[in-house]
């Protein structure tokens, strides 16, 4: 009996003691099971009935998988949810106190927890009060279950993002995202493995990305924001940024065949070095491989040719200490049937697949080495430092005008370009609590670029090599570096997110056909803002404000034509995110974004032309839905009115501007092993001048994809373009000529889309 008495004082005692503890924080770490990797924004929620009364009730994790949360009390628990993961739950308080580490072997040791894959579960996601949380999660589960077998098809997962391809295959895609033509890249700051891939001062395009070089198989997550919100995008962040993560370590091994119409085929594997001790221990390493080619449906075999190498290497330097390093190669070349004018094929000159100058193509190349170093600190700050080394070359033959400016021997042109560049981003992360409630999480961050082009020319050029004329000519130098800091503070249902960041540009030119100039430099700073109110784990409302900016080319700064070194971009945001059903995510926008000042480049001259003051105000709404485990659908619709502020009525449309877009798809995952999708895409009537009276065509595309995975092999069917619509993948108003014309014509010039093509595929794991 009176063990009984004791044993029960005891309990009461303790019970006590619990209750009024002040709530704990608990500290932990959340990777995949089968390799060890880092799950960065899963998602960790204290559930029960005292959560969130003390602290926040949902956190993301790090880039190194860790988290804090606090609001811990007696008998809540610990809920950690990740896209394509079990989710797990933990009882936290019995061995967790303010300031210990949370394990399952007691206190003073940091939890680890392993998930296990899954199919992706759209109802077991929440509304996060985090900011572009969603953007994050939307990415996460496009690529979970939206079939990719490019990286086109990458960019093509980013909502409201639309692609085209104009001078044949090898060359970097050009963009349109929310309004702008980005050309390839002057709006859009895109990369990969946290490394830059917008060039600047490149031959054909300022901010010019070429995403060729990536296998998209080794792609984990896409992350992407629109606006020019985010502190840590700092150069082309105007339309938005575009963020690709290729995985740190792979389970399995792969190998791939795939074979089409039109001479098309593709060879790509994957070899893990290391064995799943070595994951185990924090070892890691693979090398990956991928060589294309294609004629196209082109009455010009494009002879497209692509070689990829990739490899990634990490290792546990300590506890708290993982060193990454990558390398990559790439070469690519091809011929090209280029732009053709609308009225050659009109009149029957030649087909829309058919060619005028045969002599158009191109070849580049890429190699590139990144070291990156990751320290969590006994304190808890996370510290990211990342090197990087890339060199490239660049060679296009183009002829878009033909005859117009050259009556006797064409208007051929040849772009040339050799560059190197070197590059450090560093960041350091803090995140502490406060009593009574609420939590800071202070980033600061600094990087450095310098991009030496030995040689960047634009000539005159007939048959390809014999040069006419040299139209440019020299050695550009551009040198920047940047600071920034980024505080999310975050108190009951609210989020204040508040940033800035300040950007130095220097620019230097040695001129070859023209007179030495003096070098210049600019700064800018770039306030950012944004705000959350959580009004439930289904419901967010959001507002954004910003300022972005991009550079100019350094030829166009140096020479003062007219253009501001760094013209600015305001952006405004407000938003909802809501989960009305279990199985429905929605995501909706309106935004106004004003550029302090366009510009048109001008290849035939290779110059900028500087342009007005202009505003773009849209409309974005993004849903996903679940209608069972195994059936999805994703729709994405984006209104957007684009106007240049110093025209009058009616001469004010900015050329390329998509006033309407849209995709969709419905996409099926069973546990049988067949998946695939059904997809669309939709681009409205667009301006190609600025009075409207030219039109660039809109189109309707299709496309299948299923396939069919049984142990460790897979079989697969890609048609694209399934109805066979004959549609323009890209348009511009052109000024050509042909032979036999008398003056230069105003007019569309095209580059056809692809008609019905199939494309058959095997791969094995092993």
């Amino acid at each position: 009996m009176k063990c009984i008495v004791t044993t029960t004082l005891v309990s009461l005692i303790y019970c006590a003691l619990a209750i009024a503890q002040p709530p704990a924080v608990v500290r932990g770490r959340v990777v995949d099971r089968q390799t060890g990797e880092p799950l960065e924004f899963a998602i960790v929620r204290v559930t029960g009935v005292h959560a969130g009364v003390n602290g926040m009730p949902n956190v993301l994790t790090d880039a190194m998988g860790n988290f804090s949360v606090a609001g811990v009390a007696a008998g809540d628990s610990v809920a950690i949810s990740f896209i394509g993961y079990r989710r797990v739950c933990i009882c936290a308080y019995s061995c967790c106190r303010e300031g210990g580490d949370c394990g399952s072997a007691g206190c003073g040791q940091r939890m680890e927890f392993a998930l296990d894959r899954l199919p992706a579960d759209l109802r077991a996601i929440t509304v996060t009060p985090c900011p572009n949380a969603t953007s994050q999660t939307i990415g996460r589960l496009d690529l979970a279950v939206r079939p990719v077998n490019s990286a086109q098809d990458l960019m093509r997962l980013v909502p409201g993002l639309f692609i085209g391809q104009h001078q044949g295959g090898g060359l970097a895609e050009h963009i349109f995202y929310r309004g702008f033509d980005a050309d390839h890249g002057t709006d859009v700051n895109v990369s990969v493995d946290g490394m830059p891939i917008n060039l600047v001062s490149h031959i054909h395009g300022q901010g010019f990305s070429d995403l060729h070089f990536l296998i998209p198989e080794l792609v984990t997550r896409i992350d992407y924001g629109k606006g020019p919100y985010y502190a840590g995008y700092g150069d082309f962040t105007t339309a938005g940024y575009v963020a690709f993560q290729t995985a740190d370590a792979i389970d399995q091994s792969e190998v791939r065949v795939e074979g089409g119409q039109f001479r098309t085929g593709r060879v790509m594997a994957k070899i893990s070095l290391l064995g799943s001790d070595a994951l185990g221990h924090g070892e890691s390493a693979y090398i990956a491989g991928e060589a294309a080619y294609t004629d196209g449906p082109f009455d010009l075999p494009q002879r497209l040719r692509r070689f990829n190498v990739f490899g990634k290497f990490g290792a546990r330097l300590s506890a708290g200490t993982r060193l990454t390093v990558t390398l990559s190669g790439y070469e690519g070349a091809w011929r090209s049937s280029g732009e053709i004018p609308g009225r050659a094929v009109e009149e029957g000159l030649i087909g829309r697949f058919g060619c005028i100058d045969s002599a158009q193509g191109g070849r580049t190349g890429r190699t590139a080495v990144a070291l990156r170093l990751r320290t969590r600190l006994p304190s808890g700050v996370q510290l990211d430092n990342q090197v990087y080394f890339c060199g490239s070359y660049f060679t296009l033959h183009y002829d878009p005008t033909f005859f117009a400016t050259d009556s006797l021997h064409g208007d051929q042109l040849r772009q040339q370009e050799k560059r190197s560049l070197a590059g450090y981003n560093g960041r350091l992360s803090m995140h502490r609590f406060f009593t009574g409630g609420g939590d800071l999480l202070t980033t600061l961050g600094a990087g450095a670029q310098a991009n030496w082009i030995a040689l960047s020319s634009l000539a005159h050029t007939l048959h390809g090599n014999q040069v006419i004329d040299e139209l440019e000519a020299g050695v550009p130098g551009e040198y920047t570096a940047n600071a920034w800091a980024d505080l999310n503070y975050r108190v009951g249902k609210w989020l204040l997110n508040v940033g800035a960041r300040v950007d130095w540009l220097g620019f230097d030119y040695q001129d070859a056909l023209h007179q030495q100039l003096p070098a210049r430099q600019k700064g800018v700073v770039s306030p950012k803002f944004n705000l959350s109110y959580n009004w439930n784990a289904w419901l967010q409302f959001y507002a954004k404000a910003g300022k972005g900016f991009h550079s100019n080319d350094v030829r166009a700064v140096i020479a003062n034509r007219g253009l501001d070194v760094l013209p600015a971009a305001y952006g405004t945001d407000l938003g909802v995110i809501c989960k009305p059903v279990p199985g429905l995510l929605l995501n909706a926008a309106v935004w106004t974004i004003y550029l302090q000042q366009e510009f048109t480049y001008d290849g035939d001259e290779g110059t900028l032309e500087p342009g007005a003051r202009t505003l773009r105000k849209g409309v974005d709404l993004a849903a996903r839905y679940q209608f069972t485990s195994w059936l999805f659908a994703h729709l994405d619709l984006n209104v957007c009115k684009a106007r240049n502020l110093e025209a009058g009525k009616g001469a004010d449309y900015l050329p390329l501007a998509v006033p309407f877009c849209s995709t969709g798809s419905v996409e099926f995952k069973t546990r049988l092993g067949l998946d695939g999708a059904v997809s669309y895409r939709y681009m409205d009537d667009r301006p190609a001048n600025a009075h409207n009276t030219l039109v660039a065509q809109g189109y309707f595309v299709t496309d299948l994809l299923v396939n069919y995975r049984r142990g460790g092999w897979e079989i697969g069917l890609d048609v694209q373009n399934l109805l066979n619509t004959a549609w323009r993948e890209t348009q511009f108003e052109t000024q050509s000529r042909l032979q036999g014309e008398p003056g230069p014509v105003d007019g569309i010039s095209f580059t056809p889309g692809m008609p019905l093509m199939g494309r058959l595929r095997f791969g094995v794991r092993f």
